[in-house]
């Protein structure tokens, strides 16, 4: 889960994965969107493929990304998970948040 964090830490990397989000992209296309050298950008797609974010294959000389929305999901599913966050457990009770909010307007 780091290695998503790390990855999603960086605005430009943010916005190549709302790019994919689109559709399965080229390398090239994607570098058209950003005003930086190929070796940053290339760069940034090792970060987002370390993190497993990004798929990418070989469509003859171009690198063809695409985005891996479960593995996102996942890590923000875990994230939240951890801090109790988006729903409560019957087991554990009310989440904190929902305690504090409930005082506040008592």
């Amino acid at each position: 889960m780091n290695k998503v964090f790390k990855a999603l830490a960086d605005p430009t990397r943010r916005r190549v994965l709302e790019l994919l989000r689109q559709r399965p992209m080229a390398a090239g296309e994607l570098s058209d969107h950003f005003a930086f050298s190929k070796p940053t950008m290339s760069a940034h797609f090792a970060v987002l493929k370390e993190a497993d974010l990004v798929e990418a294959h070989k469509d003859g000389k171009q690198v063809i990304y695409q985005l891996k929305l479960s593995v996102l999901e996942d890590a923000l599913f875990g994230f939240a998970k951890t801090f109790n966050l988006g729903g409560e457990s019957l087991a554990d009770g009310p989440a904190p948040s929902a305690t504090r909010s409930q005082e506040v307007k008592s």
